[in-house]
């Protein structure tokens, strides 16, 4: 049995989860187990801690307080020590574990706490109150000054079994337990060679609503009252005056005064309106926007040629819905005609901006509503586009695009896939195969959308003939077309005016063609570009009796005469978007279609701006984003 137990407290950490342990492995005191406490992380947490802790600890989110987490990971644990270190810090040296618990070998000595500094991303003023507050002294505390910080500490098991730290507590539980101790007799041990790199990354917000919280703590546990308040503002006041000066002396005042301001600001608000409240967060919703602010990042369209990276509180899920973590997204022309304001829903006011666009996306579960049971956390998903209400009489016909209150993801009224997060009803879900990768599944929503078109050409399960087939436009609907054809055994020609697109078909034993004049060889023709150029030919150089399906968009407005449709007997058929049928057929489809021409150009999320000026170009037959690859 190891002698000491680690325990991290973790939401959301997995950009510094793996560094954290492996400093743990380079430690020179090897009696520890690790154990990992998550509240509901939406990111890779759990399969970081999976991987590398010895025992992982999963609590609802609702359930959370930092002493309840505490008191959780101890129980599951066998140490006699308990050291207890964040998740965002890294041990300063290979000693840390040792010199953290050694002053528990002294049975007067119930807690230890080490020191912490700030690394180069804190904020200046943050770094200069670990300096003021962890100093290089060690020092054995004794009342009244009550001071600990859970940040990095370590205490005795059989003490905690008598007094667990406070779970009803909405911070400052460490304070709290050493404060019981104190009282007792029992000392409470700085120890600054026990060192860690404490690493905040907050948001302005998400400072105040720290301080807000060890504010009210602190006035619950009664070590600060209101009449304390001026010796609070005298001391912030004076923090700020050595904040500037010290900014001065080593020359950083120009580029960082307003950040000096602005922290000793909101660490002052958050903590003075903190003490003054000092009641206990009761309303879950508010404990909640204070426990797990951590935003997640999503491209948003603000308006026409608009765009920008923002972040975003993490909504709460109503009971039938998914919160999905996006892996890859793909770039569709309608992103880009939304961002150029040229889609036609922008113009009549269907839809409205501000949106996050994305359609063609993959991802994972991470989170179920209350009554989600055909889903798990885990679960690699996609999500079809077009999202009818259910209830009239368009989606009970299984026709959601037919709903008047259908909302497209990405598009009409739902926020899409250009997000590290989105969240959908449940029943627009489609769990992938296990053939099939998140990247490859992005090509599921186009793929619906080319098969939904084919079917209503009468092309279906018992009827895989189509008579003298061609698509015009090599592009992704297109090249996605013929490929869906020529799997089901059929014979296809595309037209197109781009080599390489030609190039990637030909190399698939598929027919293709420049001159769109030869279009008239063809009985059943699928308009792919939403040109209106190439429509206009089609229409016209067609053969007699030819149907053509269209499944470009947008088609620019012009004059036109209906009769070289009916003296010539031609039939014209429309499709947009797909259903859940056709999801259900891509996913069986899309494993066995060599897509890999899809995937030649992938971005990362934060580069989206250079990502869509490739896919205008027409270089790449798909461009990709890598959100959460």
């Amino acid at each position: 049995m190891p002698e000491t137990s680690i325990i991290i407290r973790t939401y959301n950490e997995e950009r510094h989860l793996p560094e954290l342990f492996r400093c743990f492995a380079e430690q020179e005191y090897r009696s520890f187990e690790t154990v990992v406490v998550d509240s509901g992380s939406i990111d890779r947490t759990r399969d970081i801690a999976s991987a590398y802790a010895d025992r992982l600890i999963s609590i609802r989110k609702h359930d959370f307080s930092f002493g309840y987490s505490l008191n959780e990971g101890i129980r599951n644990s066998t140490g006699r020590f308990i050291a207890i270190i964040s998740a965002h810090a890294m041990p300063g040296n290979t000693s840390w574990l040792a010199n953290l618990v050694q002053p528990l070998r002294d049975p007067a000595t119930a807690m230890v706490y080490g020191r912490q500094q700030g690394v180069t991303q804190s904020k200046f003023g943050e770094f200069r109150d670990f300096t003021r507050t962890f100093g290089l002294k060690r020092e054995v505390l004794k009342p009244p000054k009550f001071l600990a910080n859970n940040a990095n500490s370590a205490i005795r098991r059989d003490l905690w079994d008598q007094y667990a730290f406070d779970e009803t507590l909405p911070g400052l539980e460490d304070v709290d337990w050493a404060k019981h101790w104190m009282e007792q007799g029992y000392m409470v041990v700085y120890e600054p060679s026990a060192s860690i790199y404490h690493i905040h990354e907050e948001s302005w917000s998400q400072v105040r609503h720290r301080y807000y919280r060890e504010g009210q703590a602190a006035r619950w546990i009664g070590i600060t009252r209101r009449r304390d308040l001026p010796r609070e503002l005298f001391r912030e006041a004076a923090y700020l005056f050595g904040d500037l000066v010290q900014s001065i002396k080593q020359g950083v005042l120009p580029q960082k005064a307003a950040e000096i301001i602005r922290f000793r600001y909101e660490k002052t608000a958050g903590l003075v309106s903190g003490i003054w409240d000092g009641s206990l967060m009761e309303n879950p919703r508010l404990r909640e926007q204070l426990l797990f602010d951590k935003p997640y990042k999503a491209i948003t369209i603000q308006a026409p040629r608009e765009a920008m990276i923002q972040s975003f509180g993490v909504p709460e899920l109503k009971p039938g819905e998914v919160l999905v973590r996006v892996a890859y997204a793909g770039v569709c022309a309608t992103d880009l005609e939304i961002f150029e304001g040229r889609l036609g829903y922008y113009k009549t006011g269907i839809a409205k901006y501000p949106i996050v666009p994305g359609h063609e996306f993959s991802g994972v579960i991470v989170a179920t509503g209350a009554r989600v049971t055909e889903f798990a956390e885990n679960d690699s998903v996609v999500v079809e586009c077009i999202q009818g209400c259910g209830e009239c009489d368009a989606c009970r016909n299984g026709d959601a695009i037919g709903c008047s209150w259908r909302s497209e993801v990405g598009v009409i009224g739902r926020n899409g896939g250009y997000a590290e997060y989105m969240i959908t009803p449940a029943r627009f879900v489609h769990r992938l195969p296990a053939s099939l990768t998140l990247k490859h599944a992005i090509l599921c929503e186009p793929l619906a959308v080319v098969l939904k078109g084919l079917r209503r050409l009468g092309w279906n399960s018992s009827n895989r003939i189509l008579v003298r087939p061609a698509v015009v436009g090599g592009g992704p609907i297109g090249h996605l077309a013929a490929l869906a054809i020529a799997h089901r055994g059929g014979d296809i020609s595309v037209f197109d005016r781009n080599p390489q697109r030609l190039s990637y078909l030909a190399r698939r034993g598929i027919s293709v063609e420049e001159d769109l004049q030869k279009i008239a060889h063809f009985d059943t023709i699928i308009e792919a570009t939403g040109d209106a150029e190439a429509l206009d030919a089609v229409l016209h150089r067609s053969k007699p009796g030819a149907t053509i399906l269209l499944l470009g968009l947008p088609y620019a407005k012009r004059d036109f005469s209906f009769e070289s449709i009916v003296s010539y007997d031609k039939t014209i058929i429309g499709s947009v978007g797909s259903t859940s049928a056709d999801f259900d057929e891509a996913l069986r489809v899309l494993p066995d279609i060599d897509a890999s021409a899809f995937f030649e150009c992938i971005f990362p999320f934060e580069e989206f701006h250079q990502a869509w000026d490739i896919a205008r170009s027409g270089k790449h037959l798909k461009v990709v984003l890598e959100i959460n690859g």
